[in-house]
């Protein structure tokens, strides 16, 4: 190990260029038009960095964006691990809040700023370039390993399932391995074993059949932004709980063990509050904020829509209104089940003024591994070794909706290994990645492969 450790600390300046080469691709999957041809440009890039190393990889087309496959040689009576990364982004909007522009990567002390450089292409660099201080030494692997990096993520991943369906037999593995979640802060690495579920909707109040003067129809009419705004309003209590019935039925409740891990955590209530910026918390009562932000379930409301939005004023009754909604969902609430019975209490508040719409979105289960499994305790001595410092086990609150597809497809379970920090700015303006987590990530996963090996 000790040539592989040296040739990460030797590079180190080049892996850096390298990151920032990749988060020059404005790789924005949400956004087809405007990015497609960025998409294919930024997988033909990886495709390269994957080949120049002597792996055997290929582009695999979707209906959607490709799907890149790469492999060291497959060994008889070896552990196979799969690696899954995108290399897809989150829209960069709004361009006026970036202190630079997104995709002009920007180092700045330890860090670097730019979209995607945390979420999550600075993460699945990492493994690549562990792997490549073992090839590059000569150094055996003692693992055989399958790169899998999407470019769909950031939309839903949704061509990744059948993919994995097709290709079952050649991704067949032991265990996935992800670095795209977090840990609390550079000293205290964590391997997340428990993710929350989400599933998406869209709500629309109609009122008349066009924008009507204020003046001349204004108080006769219900005005659909009132009432959605009313409706809305309704779905939390002063507790911060979610007012729907039976939401809770089927969330497993945390147990000791768990409460335990959350106090290890660093940032109290006011540190987080300032982290966050808000005059003051709010949250689920009975709960800290910590659990609260990952092993509770929530209802948010991702954006709202109606009338005039444009410079000075414009004097009109709306004709309609909608909002965006997203719900995280905890072990072991199932998506179905919640968005029949969200959408069920919404017809039932709807006044008879207006007409409502609602589309279901996307969705994922809730995922939820044990830590203390062989795998488990093998990743926390690989990130006890990769960053010098005593990890934790804890949950996060965000969603990656294929470890279930990778539990069900492949019958494999998924070891979240993440190396973004709290304040990295994912899915923000001012992203930003830090450079010791990236070192410290590439030492991690080059002993993972030495731990889980053990196994």
């Amino acid at each position: 190990m000790e040539k592989v450790l040296a040739y990460l600390r030797d590079h180190q300046a080049r892996f850096v260029e390298q990151l920032c080469e990749y988060v020059r691709f404005p790789s924005v999957s949400a956004q087809k038009e405007k990015h497609g041809a960025d998409m294919k440009a930024c997988g033909e890039w990886l495709l390269a960095q994957y080949r120049a190393l002597g792996l055997e990889a290929a582009l695999h087309p979707t209906a959607g964006n490709p799907i890149l496959v790469a492999r060291t040689p497959r060994r008889k009576g070896r552990k196979h691990f799969l690696v899954y990364g995108h290399y897809d982004v989150q829209p960069p909007e709004p361009f006026e809040l970036w202190k630079t522009p997104p995709f002009e990567p920007r180092i700045e002390g330890r860090s670097m700023f730019g979209r995607g450089a945390s979420d999550n292409k600075g993460q699945n660099l990492a493994h690549l370039k562990a792997v490549e201080a073992y090839l590059k030494t000569g150094t055996e692997l003692p693992v055989d390993i399958t790169f899998l990096i999407e470019g769909e993520e950031e939309v839903g991943s949704k061509h990744l399932e059948s993919f994995l369906k097709e290709h079952r037999a050649e991704l067949k593995c032991d265990a996935v391995v992800i670095s795209d979640t977090g840990m609390p802060s550079k000293k205290i690495p964590a391997l997340t074993y428990a993710l929350r579920g989400i599933t998406a909707l869209e709500i629309k109040l109609i009122g008349p059949a066009r924008d009507l003067h204020s003046g001349i129809f204004g108080g006769a009419v219900e005005n659909p932004v009132m009432a959605l705004c009313r409706l809305l309003a309704q779905l939390h209590d002063r507790n911060g709980r979610i007012a729907i019935p039976g939401f809770y039925d089927d969330v497993e409740p945390l147990s000791k063990f768990e409460r335990e891990q959350f106090k290890k955590l660093p940032y109290n209530a006011e540190q987080f509050r300032k982290l966050v910026g808000v005059p003051a918390l709010f949250g689920e009562k009975g709960f800290t904020h910590h659990e609260q932000r990952s092993a509770r379930p929530t209802f948010e409301i991702n954006g709202l829509t109606s009338g005039y939005q444009g410079e000075g004023s414009k004097t009109i009754v709306p004709s309609w209104a909608s909002a965006k909604i997203t719900m995280r969902l905890v072990p072991d609430q199932v998506p179905a089940k919640i968005q029949k019975r969200v959408q069920a209490h919404l017809r039932k508040l709807c006044p008879p003024t207006v007409k409502m719409e609602l589309k279901g979105g996307h969705g994922g289960t809730p995922y939820l591994v044990s830590p203390t499994s062989p795998l488990a305790q093998a990743s926390l001595r690989a990130l006890k070794l990769g960053f010098n410092a005593e990890p934790i086990v804890m949950r996060e609150g965000g969603s990656i909706p294929i470890v279930n597809d990778f539990k069900r497809v492949l019958g494999a379970d998924t070891l979240l290994l993440g190396l973004a920090l709290p304040d990295d700015n994912a899915h923000s303006p001012n992203e930003k990645f830090d450079l010791d987590s990236f070192a410290n990530g590439m030492r991690m996963a080059a002993h993972l492969w030495q731990e889980l090996a053990s196994v």
